[in-house]
């Protein structure tokens, strides 16, 4: 069972995790990148969030790089969260993960579409190999290891992969 950290995996999605895998984490990023959010306030109203699980998660990002904490422009002992390019990164992540939602848990349709701004286009996810191109089956996805892993674990995932 894992604990409240995962130092323990060799794993890019565990260390994910330790930065946005709270149950808050993700909504916040949502907001900021697609509402505009950037102020406490404004998260915290739309969010319903208590005000100490808010401002650790906020404090949170800052720390891992994710947002930047800045005066605001009009009240300079504001401050404004907002996210950096490390924190936007995970936009894609939160489209797929929509996705899978729209798929698997909106009975009724998809309760948000996400648009292309320039062209107004549906944007989507999709698995793309490198040669190919679109793949249609995620079961084609194998998990091998990177330069990252230790050798010991590497030799044992290799040792798995090639018996099949």
């Amino acid at each position: 069972m894992l604990g409240k950290t995962y130092e323990s995996q060799v794993c890019s999605i565990s260390r994910t995790l330790e930065m946005v895998g709270e149950r808050w984490s993700l909504l916040i990023i949502r907001n900021a990148a697609f509402a505009g959010m950037t102020r406490f306030g404004e998260f915290r109203r739309s969010l319903g969030i208590a005000t100490n699980v808010l401002q650790s998660r906020l404090d949170g990002f800052v720390e891992h790089g994710l947002m930047e904490r800045r005066p605001s422009p009009e009240q300079p002992t504001v401050p404004e969260y907002v996210l950096t390019d490390k924190g936007s990164d995970l936009v894609p992540a939160l489209v797929a993960l929509t996705a899978w939602g729209d798929r698997w848990a909106a009975p009724d349709g998809p309760p948000i579409l996400y648009r292309h701004a320039g062209c107004g286009d549906a944007v989507g996810h999709h698995l793309t190999c490198t040669t190919c191109g679109l793949m249609d089956d995620p079961t084609q996805v194998e998990a091998h290891p990177g330069p990252g892993m230790p050798e010991e674990r590497a030799a044992v995932i290799r040792q798995r992969l090639a018996t099949g």
